[in-house]
């Protein structure tokens, strides 16, 4: 295992954006507002080929009571606690703290190596700062700007003593078999990350894992579940609504399967949402219900398919993901019968697109019905990977036209579908060659859908279906 590395410091010193830095792409949210990071987030990080396990944290704070922030607190120290090395970040520009030396001296307490960083160096505003570091006794500091990628060949060689040890301890080579040739910070610079943009499916390979998001409205009990999955209080949660900002993952295997848990922002309606800060936490949201496989949209066992509920669900539809919803809170439900006929009409009249879509009962909290969860997951995957055989797959549209032939078109020219495939899974998707395929009405489109639904089992996942017209052989003929 690569060794591990974890960026702590009060909050605002640039913890995130030099998480950023080291994974070399814009995973964690980044903002001017002090304490934006909450969870701790962990990315693949690299310099060079130097490559490591990276955890962002939250601000820290001096506080020890049953606040939200002495919960961000004890999440940052079990990332202390899995750490070979902390880098002890202080903003340079704003000098060393009362609170910056309370933490050196918590730091020290703790037992784990630690490396000074002293961020955002990139102007003469940092000297005096850069001066004051030198007195919190960690060392000489490391002159960084994560902004601007100022510092990286200096932080490698403060790094490499830790990853030589983890490697002799018999992890794997990490350094590679040539020495590390001297970096320049130029060589390391704004060209070789995407800081700014937003990823593309296209950027990454296929993973592995199994890619399951959890979704759903604030305070719906979304890190409780997965805390639940995981048998650890890995996710911060607590009472107060909108804990969660960023989206964070977390790789899991259970029974031999790998799973990349997706723990997400809470989603308001849109007109409610008018700070910047909510904004980039329901970007992030989405971008990872792009990235996900599975979705589990979770409702309030009291408050099901409310608005908003709705157009989440639609919204994972159109991204073409498998979605399964999942009521929580079922203990504490008040009339369950009543809740169960809600749900399925709202199902049936509000989201007819997509027919037999898994719902689950369960508790976060007790883990009541949370063994239902992961086999439903694995099926509605299955599902969304379904490939049907081009004979099969013709021999029905055969007999779904005998049954039902296709309307009469203008001119009183029949519409005929003469040949389908199956183009790609994840969701399935297929094409129908035929006549005339823009006077095919939609009527006609979900009878074609709904069976494919009912003859090859592809409930509770979206089915893209394509009209191509067929080539005339005889068209360019005179």
């Amino acid at each position: 295992m690569p060794f591990t590395i974890a960026i702590i410091g009060r909050p605002n010193v640039g913890k995130s954006t030099m998480f950023n830095r080291l994974v070399g792409r814009r995973l964690a949210i980044v903002d001017d507002t002090p304490g934006v990071t909450r969870d701790r987030r962990e990315g693949e990080g690299h310099i060079g080929p130097m490559k490591f396990r990276v955890i962002d944290t939250a601000g820290l704070e001096d506080v020890t009571d049953d606040s939200l922030e002495a919960r961000m607190r004890a999440q940052t120290e079990r990332a202390l606690d899995e750490a070979d090395v902390a880098l002890m970040v202080i903003d340079a520009r704003a000098g060393v703290t009362p609170l910056d030396e309370y933490f050196v001296q918590w730091l020290r307490s703790r037992g784990t190596p630690a490396i000074l960083i002293a961020n955002k160096c990139e102007g003469r505003a940092s000297q005096g700062g850069l001066m004051e570091a030198y007195s919190l006794g960690l060392d000489e500091p490391v002159v960084f700007s994560a902004e601007h990628g100022i510092g990286l060949s200096d932080l490698h060689d403060r790094l490499l003593p830790y990853a030589e040890a983890v490697a002799a301890d018999g992890a794997e080579d990490l350094i590679g078999d040539d020495d590390f040739a001297e970096l320049a910070d130029d060589g390391l610079g704004d060209e070789d990350f995407d800081l700014d943009g937003d990823l593309e499916i296209a950027d990454l390979p296929e993973p592995k894992a199994l890619q399951l998001a959890i979704v759903g409205r604030p305070n719906v009990g979304k890190s409780t579940m997965i805390n639940r999955l995981l048998g650890e209080d890995r996710m911060l949660t607590g009472p107060e609504a909108g804990i969660t900002r960023d989206a964070i993952s977390v790789t899991w295997n259970h029974d031999g399967r790998d799973y990349r848990l997706i723990d997400t922002a809470g989603l308001r309606r849109k007109a409610r949402v008018t700070e910047k800060l909510e904004y980039l936490s329901t970007r992030d949201t989405m971008r990872a219900v792009r990235f996900a496989h599975v979705v589990v949209l979770v409702l309030d066992a009291d408050a099901v398919l409310e608005r908003q509920d709705l157009t989440i669900a639609r919204r994972v539809i159109d991204e073409g993901r498998a979605l399964i919803i999942a009521v929580n809170k079922w203990d504490a439900a008040k009339d369950r019968n009543e809740t169960i006929e809600r749900l399925s009409d709202r199902l049936q009249t509000s989201l007819p697109q997509v027919r037999g879509i898994p719902v689950i009962t369960l508790s976060a909290l007790t883990g009541k019905g949370m063994d239902k969860l992961l086999p439903t997951v694995n099926d509605a995957y299955d599902t969304w990977n379904a490939r049907i055989g081009t004979g099969d797959l013709n021999r029905w549209l055969g007999a779904m036209q005998e049954a039902h032939p296709p309307p009469i078109g203008k001119g009183g020219k029949r519409i005929r579908l003469r040949y389908a495939t199956q183009a790609k899974t994840r969701p399935p998707t297929f094409v129908i060659f035929c006549t005339r395929a823009v006077e095919l009405p939609d009527s006609y489109t979900r009878y074609l859908v709904n069976g494919l639904r009912d003859d090859f089992g592809l409930d509770g996942v979206p089915i893209r279906l394509i009209y191509r017209k067929s080539d005339n052989p005889y068209a360019d003929r005179r």
